[in-house]
């Protein structure tokens, strides 16, 4: 069975946060694999966040976790 990922090129997304564009490289190196705070698959359709949007979340989510 081959992985998709490995086999997947890059592309160019809009940030289903605020429509800012970015690269997305599933098969080789990509700035989210960097990030300490990951976030699911989006399942519904949506697609990835930007840099910015993924780290507000992170931000979000640690405000929520200390309460």
């Amino acid at each position: 069975m081959t992985n998709r990922l490995e086999n997947s090129p890059s592309r160019r997304l809009a940030c289903a946060g605020c429509g800012t564009e970015f690269t997305c490289n599933p098969s080789g190196p990509c700035w989210c694999a960097e990030e300490t705070f990951l976030l699911p698959m989006p399942f519904d359709g949506s697609d990835c966040l930007c840099a910015d949007c993924l780290r507000q979340k992170a931000k979000q989510a640690a405000e929520a976790a200390s309460t």
